[in-house]
């Protein structure tokens, strides 16, 4: 493992006071004030946060994985964040969520919109599972168990943000398996036939914790994929700040900038984008690309209507002359340069 070099700017190691990480810029996280505020709100809430029926069926056709993209760059995108990155011959798992609920327990929580759309036993063998950070929407206990005693996952590494590697020791992930980031790590995970691809992590404004007596103790980050000839920023859970432009400067273009939508609100905007700051950090990177919409579409985990983050990103990206890629979930998807993609 590797640390990039340090520019003087926003691109350094997470830095910890009392033991707890901290975000790169002050951050608000889950005030008292702000619980109460919530539960109003939630009450006189007329927005239609689930879908009346639920969306699909979808399907992933897992014979598609038998052949390799042929550009080099295929997604399958399952819904919220969890997605299969098939880049220059090497595959990534990431963020991938395969319970029932978002949440600490199966009886209680958030509950998916659909079913998944392949069981996890279907994937194709991979390289590498990565995983953001702790949160129950992109870290799933049982997704792990299942996932760590495949065959297919054998030869893989799991990359993860520093301490939540003994969680998924604790899971039954091999330790010597485990790659655990700090912010401008920078990782190489070999596929098959010797390809390369670099994981590198980035700072990101969010937060951790499984519960509400161990925030900030484990990391979350943002990733940076780079192959032989494309790239990838995974922007997992963020709000809005001042890093992207040098995030950008320092390892774009990107080919695809995966940036969340969903689960925002004005009380919380440190902690999530929604689609109006992702279009405006997709611009501060240089707007060059296709700008993938992610963390909507499969849980219910804030106010908003379930389908209004996507609606008002594709007027935005209409007003900007931005390029949007949004596939339809499950369905294994070439990246091609210039070519935008929206799902029906």
């Amino acid at each position: 493992m590797s640390e990039i070099g340090q520019s003087g700017g926003w691109l350094r190691p997470a830095r910890r006071e009392g033991g707890l990480f901290q975000n790169p810029v002050t951050t608000t996280v889950g005030e008292t004030k702000v619980i109460l505020k919530v539960l109003p709100l939630w009450l006189a809430n007329r927005e239609q946060r689930k879908p009346l029926t639920p969306p699909g069926p979808f399907r992933t056709d897992a014979s598609v994985y038998e052949t390799e993209a042929s550009g080099g760059l295929r997604v399958t995108w399952f819904g919220h964040s969890a997605m299969l990155v098939e880049m220059d011959g090497v595959r990534v798992l990431i963020d991938p969520v395969w319970e029932e609920r978002a949440s600490p327990q199966q009886w209680f929580g958030p509950r998916r919109f659909f079913a998944p759309t392949l069981p996890l036993e279907a994937l194709p063998s991979l390289d590498a599972v990565l995983l953001s950070h702790d949160h129950y929407d992109h870290l799933g206990e049982t997704t792990v168990r299942r996932l760590a005693r495949l065959p297919g996952t054998r030869e893989a590494i799991w990359v993860t943000s520093l301490g939540v590697g003994p969680l998924l020791c604790r899971w039954g992930v091999p330790a010597e398996r485990v790659r655990e980031m700090d912010w401008t790590d920078c990782i190489d995970v070999r596929g098959r036939d010797g390809a390369t691809l670099a994981i590198t992590s980035v700072p990101s404004r969010h937060f951790s914790g499984r519960s509400l007596f161990n925030r900030f103790t484990t990391l979350w980050g943002a990733f940076v994929l780079r192959g032989a000839r494309h790239g990838i920023f995974y922007g997992a859970d963020t709000g809005w700040w001042d890093g992207f432009g040098e995030i950008a400067e320092r390892f774009g273009p990107f080919d695809l900038t995966m940036l969340e939508i969903g689960a925002f609100d004005e009380l919380w905007k440190d902690i999530h984008l929604g689609p109006d700051n992702a279009m405006r950090a997709f611009q501060a990177m240089g707007g060059a690309g296709l700008l993938m919409p992610i963390h909507w579409g499969l849980f219910d985990l804030a106010l908003h209507g379930w389908r209004q983050p996507i609606e008002r990103l594709e007027e935005l990206s209409r007003a900007a002359g931005v390029d949007l890629w949004s596939p339809e979930p499950g369905r294994p998807t070439e990246v091609i340069t210039g070519e935008p993609l929206l799902a029906d």
